[in-house]
This record gives C-alpha cells, structure tokens and sequence, in this order.
C-alpha cells in the first residue's frame, strides 16, 4: 500500500514538474530569440525599437493601416533580411501553427489588397481619386511593426508586433506570461478576385459561430439574438472606450451537449492560436470558471455575406465577432478579437507581482 501511495506520488511530482518546466521553456524560448534580434539592432533601430515598460505605447492597440495610425517601433520594411528571420522566430515560439499561419497570412493579405486594387482598379470599379485613397493607407506586409518594452533580462518587459488588423501583445513578469489582448481581422473576410479568389483567413471563426447559430431551436436563437442593429465594428473596438460589462444571450447552461461542444471548439479557436502550453494554461481557466456561465449572444442575420456580430462572454474573457464592412451593405470585413479579463497586457500579473515585490 505505501509503494503504491509513493508511486502516485511521484507520478504527480514528475507530471507537475514537467508542467512547470514546459511553461517555463516557452517563455525562455521566446526570450533567447527576443535577445538575438535586440543584439542586431543598430544605434538607430534602437531608438524605435527598444522602449520603456512603462511607455503607454504598450497597453494601447489598433487595428488600422498605418496610413492612417502610426505605430510604435520597427517595420519589417526597415529590418535586414536576418532581423525578419528572427522577428518570424519569435511569433513561431509565442503561436501555434495555427496561429502563426493567421498572423502571417493577415501580413501577407495587405499586400493582395493592393493586388485587388490594381485588378477593381483595371476594371474601372473605382476613379483615380478613390484608387490614391486606398494607396495612402499603406497596405504592405512591409508595414508591420516590431516594438519590445524592457528588455528580456528584466523583471518586467514585453513585446508587441502590430500593423493592420493584427495585435500580438505579449507581457512578460517573472514566469507569468499574458497573452492578450489578441486583435485579428481580414479585409476582404474572403478574397474575391484574382488567383487568391476564395482565399479565407479567419473563415473557421466565422464558420463555427453560424453554425451555433443555427444549431439553436427557434426559442434558444431568440433568447440569443439582441434585436438591434449591427454594430459597424467591436464594441471594444481599440478606439471605442468601451467595455463590456453586461452579459447578455444565452448562456451555456441552457444549451445542450453538442451545442456547448461547438461553443468550447470557438473558445479553442482562440485560445489555441498560441503555444500549446500556454494556451493549455488559458484553456484551463476557462474550464474551470464554468462553461454553464459562457453567454453567446448574436446580432443581426444568420447569413455569412449578412453583416453579423457575436459574442462569447464569460467570467475570465471575452471573445467578439464582428463581420459590418463590405460594399452595398455586404458582409466581407472581419474584426475580432480575444480578451482575457483583469489581465490585458498582464494587468493581473503586474498588480500581484508588485503587492509582493518591493519598489
């Protein structure tokens, strides 16, 4: 009986302690990567690139071209071709495949924008005036910026990388790591022209949360759905101010198996857009705070190339969905994001980290 009890035993300290030494090596990974890249920075790119934990431009995001937003730190534009191997190293050590291949794939969908400019443009869908507009906002891959906030050998640092409808925010506090906000979005939502015609980034998004909708009785959809008008992006879109405090829709308890199934395959739809270990972590939380008390609330139709909006609000994050922009009232421009409540840009991490520290 005692050998068994010791062999539980160990059993638990080697799966607790691999645990603790999995978490431990994604932020190390990332770190070892971070700091090649600093030491190949010029005098000059550090002036961009390197800032302050403290400076503002940390815990402020945005989703527009930077046509019409600057941003914080250097383009990849700027950086030698060995500076955009490492900058790509550090997003393969912070994201899974998945959400590596969306992060990348919204870099490079800037620059079939300017493709299907040139196509609508040849086609006379637009005159020179609105052709130059769209020019101005600097859709390229190129525009994508790298900025680190501290540096990797401090107690406290970070790091965003951040262009057009693309926010990675990584905080780093001793072994703590948050990994929100996570801001991705498309436009179009699905390519319509060109070789790239029906090339669809953030389609399983959008596809999972029409298919909850549809999956719910009459009763459960009205319960579900908010009679209003489709807001035209994110209600905590990064320049709204707002927040979402109420919960509203249907909540998790009132579905039944296969529909709470799908509810949990859109949470690890974001959730598991980073390394498995930390997004096992996140995961994790959500579970134990309870899939009963997960809303899904809906406006708007129940058609794809409808404008429609969603929402997954539960008591440690929030996920929206909005798809408003397209020409003539279509639905073909995708704003999303995932949040992890009290913690945005290690809020949570920080406040406990400095209770027990002193400064």
């Amino acid at each position: 009986m005692i050998n068994r009890i010791a062999f539980v035993l160990v059993l638990i300290f080697l799966f607790t302690g691999n645990k603790v030494e999995a978490q431990s090596s994604y932020g190390q990974e990332i770190k070892t990567v971070a700091d090649s890249l600093i030491k190949t920075l010029t005098p000059l790119q550090k002036r961009s690139a390197l800032l302050s934990f403290s400076d503002t431009a940390r815990i402020k995001w945005n989703n527009l071209p930077v046509g019409l937003r600057a941003r914080a730190g250097v383009s990849i534009g700027d950086m030698t071709e060995q500076q955009r191997r490492l900058l790509h190293r550090i997003l393969s050590a912070s994201l899974s495949s998945q959400g590596y291949l969306k992060a990348t794939g919204i870099m490079h969908l800037d620059n079939l924008l300017n493709m299907w400019v040139d196509t609508a443009y040849s086609r006379q869908e637009f005159n020179d005036t609105v052709k130059q507009f769209l020019v101005d906002l600097k859709w390229s891959h190129r525009n994508y910026y790298l900025a680190f906030f501290g540096l990797p050998s401090d107690a406290n640092w970070g790091f965003k990388i951040e262009g057009h409808h693309l926010s990675v925010n990584l905080t780093f506090t001793g072994d703590k790591i948050s990994v929100t906000p996570w801001f991705i979005g498309t436009d179009p939502a699905e390519m319509q022209m060109t070789q790239y015609a029906g090339w669809r980034v953030l389609g399983q998004e959008e596809d999972l949360g029409i298919k909850l909708i549809h999956m719910l009785t009459a009763d459960q959809q009205q319960i579900a759905t908010m009679n209003k008008e489709v807001p035209g992006d994110m209600i905590t879109g990064a320049e709204s101010g707002k927040r979402l405090i109420d919960y509203w829709g249907i909540k998790g308890s009132q579905l039944d198996k296969k529909q709470k199934a799908v509810l949990m395959y859109i949470v690890r739809e974001y959730v598991f857009n980073m390394e498995y270990e930390k997004a096992t972590e996140e995961y994790d939380k959500i579970i134990k705070a309870g899939v009963d008390n997960i809303y899904f609330g809906w406006i708007g139709p129940y058609d794809e190339y409808k404008k429609h909006y969603f929402v997954l609000n539960g008591p440690t994050f929030l996920i929206e969905f909005d798809n408003a922009g397209g020409p003539r009232g279509s639905a073909n421009h995708i704003h999303t994001i995932w949040r992890e409540k009290g913690n945005e840009f290690g809020e949570d991490i920080l406040k406990k980290h400095y209770m027990q520290e002193k400064h």
